[in-house]
């Protein structure tokens, strides 16, 4: 298939310069890649930039009210099962006025695709500070800085339990387009972080990153099975640290040095994956932002359980339809 086959007729009015726009690109060639048909795909959305994507998808698409996308998309998966569910939202979007949905589809463990936009920024509202904007944030709502401190959205998907997290760049189409065909391959709730940049309101915040001459040396992108090993030159390792509990550290050494460690993102248990998303967070630049897979668990679905429950209770059961179950309960007429 090609990306072309799931672009809409729609005008993008993402502003020029805007993340967004590789986001869009990314998801149209990912589903290319996936080679699934149009019409199993159904893309769900709250309010806010992100939350456009259902306009410029040639899927099925419901842009839903503020905050509310992970609860209709949770209804059409479990009423679709068939279907492939994306959901789009924003650090707004998702976790202020939508944030308990946003836990509990994690919880639930809801086969869905998440892309969380976050630019650190509400941007459609024309510039206040959202939950993942950094303590101090000067903006229309804080002119002397937020006094709060931010969400961090891998510690967030971690704490209720998450099955899958990535995280992204808007400049990174590759690592994107990897990111979203693992999430699809996934089955429960597949959480993409995608650093985007707003060039109206928020410019440059993932700029430590996004810049070419430092992408490098200050983001290392995970991939299953490999070494963690980053920089310009591919000279430098993560190792762990046991001089101060168990933290990860940078070594400069070659490749095959065996301190150097592997990835694994199918381990149960989550200690070293929130370690890895943890790093250079807070404006921590000792170590480097990790970009791609970080988590990818096998567990039970809640789609797939509650399919299974309906129907072992409906093969108990003697009513076989509604009609059939209404009939064998108390009736009279007025």
């Amino acid at each position: 298939m090609e990306a072309s086959q799931f672009k809409s007729d729609q005008y993008v009015k993402f502003c020029p310069g805007c993340g967004d726009h590789a986001i869009c690109m990314a998801l149209q060639k990912a589903m290319a890649q996936i080679g699934i048909p149009t019409h199993q795909v159904a893309v769900i959305s709250g309010i806010g930039c992100s939350s456009r994507m259902p306009h410029y998808l040639n899927t099925y698409g419901f842009n839903t009210i503020h905050g509310r996308g992970g609860a209709i998309a949770t209804g059409v998966k479990t009423s679709h099962p068939e279907l492939s569910v994306w959901q789009m939202s924003g650090d707004g979007d998702c976790m202020a006025i939508g944030g308990n949905h946003f836990i509990h589809e994690i919880r639930r463990n809801v086969d869905l695709n998440v892309c969380v936009y976050n630019n650190r920024i509400y941007g459609l509202t024309k510039g206040q500070y959202s939950p993942t904007s950094p303590k101090g944030f000067v903006s229309k709502s804080s002119p002397f800085g937020t006094v709060e401190r931010p969400f961090i959205p891998a510690e967030l998907v971690l704490g209720a339990r998450g099955t899958f997290f990535a995280r992204t760049l808007d400049v990174d189409m590759p690592t994107t387009v990897d990111c979203m065909v693992q999430a699809h391959q996934h089955k429960g709730a597949s959480i993409i972080e995608c650093l985007v940049n707003c060039v109206i309101f928020n410019h440059g915040t993932h700029a430590c990153i996004a810049d070419r001459e430092t992408r490098a040396d200050r983001s290392i992108v995970l991939r299953h099975g490999e070494k963690m090993i980053f920089g310009k030159e591919k000279d430098k390792g993560l190792a762990l640290d046991y001089s101060q509990g168990i933290i990860p550290q940078i070594i400069d050494v070659p490749a095959d040095d065996e301190r150097v460690l592997t990835h694994d993102a199918t381990m149960q248990d989550p200690t070293l994956h929130r370690m890895l998303a943890m790093m250079g967070q807070e404006g921590d630049t000792t170590l480097p932002i990790a970009l791609g897979v970080i988590r990818n668990v096998e567990a039970e679905s809640y789609d797939e359980a509650v399919n299974q429950q309906i129907n072992e209770v409906r093969e108990k059961s003697k009513a076989k339809t509604f009609d059939q179950l209404t009939q064998t309960l108390e009736q009279w007429e007025v």
